[in-house]
């Protein structure tokens, strides 16, 4: 019996072995493909640990059930990491495009990241090699154990042997998952890290947008050209500024997007007019982008428009009135300062009461659905409430019903049986009827045999006697004869080859044969009771 048990111990540990095995391999390689989400990773890891232990635990109903769930979530990893990947394709083909565009002036420090890149690259095949070795040797040991089960009788060697290929198929789980483990902390840490160097990278970007004073500490350039340049920023309208300024902070004339997908976005905005339908097709042609982007970029290109729109009737009143402007230049700049101070405090309320907006609405629209939801268990309990009262009354006259029709059931079946009664003794009654009836009758048959047998004895016993009589009559005579005729004959062969006298009296007169009429033809019998008809 302990045997038996161990057995079921070793395949049940088989098979806990395979789906971790496919489970881990199929984790770890696509998150050492992408690096993006080790977070994600780790708490699919955990959650295949907790199955596998359950699963080992559990009934084979359970197994199966475990199964579709490890299936479900190794699909869903598996459409998530599709989804990463195509991200880092996106984000390189982003990177490239802006080295390419920016590598003219910096090519020193884009020399440097190209050497960090590939350094990265490089530490990323090496670990994805060691990951898939260690899966290999992890998968032939399970190979290995599975080899070991085919068609083999449960003995305690092989309970041994297949004890010591379950401990090192362990072991070398138990180290892959703590190497793993070990490497997604270092992940997530470097994570923290450069998530903290890239907002205070954001945050100084952000103030070189800000117009603020020059630092008497800072070196100066030369005087020549800042006379020149504060020469240009004075001469050119603020609306030629400001969109150099919009281009500058939404990155570009093409609003931080590639040229690619900018052309696309433009293609189908052309295409209808700026109507709102164009967002779908936008999203058939913009994989990539989700419909806040487009959005977004929408709300850019229009802010673009409008600008360089501005820009041109800037430009058109600049070259007009540069005289008469240039004379209520500083005036002018303090009103645009004010105004612009005024239109974000504005929008600042704006966007502050648009929030407050948002926050009741979602507020209101999570109470409807409360509401809703307190409505429809009401609804639900109120019909399964009714539902029950029906089926009581259902299941009540059913069986009022069925007694109905049991009482009717016995009622008939108690009058058959009296009928069968009254049947029975109806015909017991002309049984013993014809029964004395025969007795009467083979009593009186009986008698009339018995005198008919005894005539036919009488009758029998005379002819016998009358023949035994006439028999001896008969020899009788026949002795009286044989005295009379008693004679002596020789014997005498010859005479069988002599012809008799009734052929010599034949042969003596032989008359004409044929030819003469015919005295009698004969004809077929008449019976007896048909010759007078």
């Amino acid at each position: 019996m302990g045997l038996q048990q161990q057995w079921s111990a070793v395949r049940r540990f088989y098979y806990a072995c395979c789906v971790c095995v496919c489970n881990q391999s199929v984790i770890h390689q696509k998150a050492v493909e992408n690096k993006l989400h080790p977070e994600e990773s780790i708490t699919r890891i955990h959650t295949d640990q907790s199955s596998e232990g359950d699963f080992i635990t559990a009934t084979h109903h359970n197994a199966q059930r475990l199964e579709v769930r490890v299936f479900q979530q190794k699909t869903e990893f598996l459409r998530n990491a599709e989804k990463l990947r195509k991200q880092i394709e996106k984000l390189e083909k982003e990177k490239m495009l802006n080295t390419q565009n920016r590598k003219n002036g910096l090519s020193d420090g884009f020399r440097v990241l190209e050497e960090f890149d590939k350094g990265l690259q490089d530490d990323r095949n090496t670990e994805q090699m060691n990951v898939q070795n260690h899966l290999m040797k992890i998968h032939n040991g399970v190979n290995k154990f599975q080899m070991q089960l085919t068609d083999v009788k449960p003995t305690p060697e092989l309970i041994e042997k297949l004890k010591e290929i379950m401990t090192e198929v362990e072991n070398s789980i138990n180290t892959f998952k703590g190497d793993q483990r070990q490497s997604f902390e270092d992940l997530l840490k470097e994570e923290r890290t450069c998530s903290q160097e890239i907002s205070a990278f954001e945050k100084k970007i952000e103030t070189w947008s800000l117009a603020v004073k020059a630092d008497p500490k800072l070196p100066t350039a030369p005087p020549g050209k800042v006379c020149l340049a504060k020469a240009l920023e004075e001469d050119l309208p603020p609306e030629v500024t400001a969109l150099e300024r919009f281009l500058q902070q939404t990155g570009g004339k093409q609003g931080a997007w590639d040229q690619y997908d900018h052309q696309s976005f433009l293609k189908v905005w052309t295409k209808h007019n700026g109507k709102p339908a164009y967002r779908k097709e936008a999203l058939l042609y913009l994989p990539g982008k989700t419909q806040e982007d487009v959005e977004q970029h929408e709300d850019w290109y229009l802010e673009l428009l409008y600008l360089q729109e501005k820009k041109k009737e800037a430009i058109y009143r600049w070259k007009a009135e540069r005289q008469q402007e240039r004379a209520a230049r500083l005036q002018h700049q303090d009103e645009l300062e004010s105004v612009a101070r005024r239109e974000r405090e504005a929008q600042a309320e704006t966007q502050q009461r648009r929030a407050e907006e948002e926050r009741r609405e979602a507020v209101a629209r999570l109470e409807g659905w409360k509401r809703q939801c307190r409505l429809r268990l009401e609804q639900e309990e109120e019909q399964r409430l009714t539902e029950e009262i029906l089926q009581r009354r259902q299941a009540k006259e059913e069986r009022r019903r069925q007694l109905e029709v049991k009482l009717v059931l016995e009622a008939h079946i108690r009058q058959k049986k009296e009928e069968e009664e009254l049947l029975t003794m109806q015909k017991e009654e002309q049984e013993q009827a014809d029964m004395e009836e025969k007795k009467r009758l083979a009593g009186y048959g009986i008698k009339r045999f018995q005198e008919r047998d005894f005539q036919k004895l009488e009758t029998k016993v005379q002819e016998r006697q009358e023949k035994e009589k006439q028999e001896l009559d008969r020899q009788k005579r026949l002795a009286k004869l044989k005295e009379k005729a008693e004679a002596h004959i020789s014997r005498d062969p010859s005479r069988l080859c002599k012809p008799t006298k009734g052929w010599e009296e034949r042969t003596k007169e032989i008359g004409p044969s044929g030819g003469g009429p015919v005295l009698q033809m004969f004809h077929r019998a008449v019976p007896s009771w048909r010759q007078d008809l």
